[in-house]
């Protein structure tokens, strides 16, 4: 989710050509080291819907995505595209798009020697820890409905509230699968790292999501997650998202105050209760 504004040169919109002819043999090769580590890591521990719309990826051109092609395969699937931009874009830019079924993605891409982290969302984080969800089509209802929120939001100071949800749902969120827990967020099925942290460390708290309690709590952009948010369905995630009237609730959330990384509410529904031992948890593990 954008949280500044940068000033490289843009349409109005902020969207930009992806300009797939001057990707150069290391930046492609760079999209194919991490696709494979994170193609061969990740069945087992992504999503049943992750892993299928992982298909939508693979395309007639070796490397990283044409924004063309990849656009063309998600409008049948689910109605959305995938516009290029320069990095992070206005908020209100940033709902907009998602509103009209518009995934903006940056065009750039890491250098090999940031494989594992990377502060501002690149191409592969965008491309492909996004793009895989948005051929599900209750999970890309969700991203427009949360466009839609979003432009609300906007107009009742409570960007805040609705941030919170984004950061524990599309980015670090986790699913309860019959087979056990599963990731969909793109900030985890992205990291190498992360991917195996969210599942398997007994450092954090993996607690059932609840709407009110997501969006109070508070979160940290420089490691590991400290909570997890678990959903029971993407069905389930809709719902809430769709028939929750949130301007009362945005009220009732500004009388309250923020809940800290990794403390435990009483009224939570807690799968794991972390160990909040981050000693040997770094994030470029």
């Amino acid at each position: 989710m954008a949280l500044e504004t940068h000033t490289r040169s843009a349409e109005g919109d902020w969207t930009i050509a992806q300009d797939w002819s001057h990707y150069t043999a290391e930046e492609h090769a760079t999209w194919d080291t991490l696709f494979a580590r994170q193609a061969k890591l990740l069945p087992g521990r992504a999503s049943n819907a992750w892993l299928r719309g992982l298909d939508v990826l693979k395309l007639s051109k070796p490397g990283i995505p044409d924004f063309e092609e990849l656009s063309e395969r998600l409008m049948k699937l689910t109605g959305w595209q995938v516009v290029a931009v320069p990095g992070l874009v206005p908020d209100d830019v940033f709902f907009d798009h998602m509103a009209n079924r518009r995934f903006v993605a940056g065009n750039f891409i890491r250098r090999p020697d940031q494989l594992d982290y990377l502060q501002e969302p690149d191409v592969f984080h965008d491309v492909f820890g996004h793009v895989p969800m948005l051929a599900d089509p209750v999970f890309a209802d969700y991203l427009e409905a949360y466009g839609r929120g979003g432009q609300r939001a906007l107009g009742l100071d409570a960007l805040k509230y609705l941030g919170r949800l984004y950061w524990y749902t599309v980015e670090f969120g986790l699913i309860a699968e019959p087979e056990g827990l599963r990731i969909y967020g793109s900030g985890i099925v992205s990291s190498y790292a992360e991917s195996r942290f969210a599942l398997d460390d007994p450092s954090p708290n993996r607690i059932m999501l609840d709407l009110a309690r997501v969006m109070r709590t508070e979160y940290r952009i420089d490691d590991f997650q400290q909570n997890y948010f678990v959903i029971p369905s993407f069905d389930e995630l809709l719902r809430l998202t769709v028939e929750t009237d949130f301007a009362p609730l945005y009220e009732e959330l500004k009388a309250l105050p923020d809940i800290p990384v990794a403390q435990i509410e009483p009224d939570d529904v807690v799968l794991t209760k972390g160990t909040q031992d981050y000693a040997s948890a770094k994030i470029n593990a």
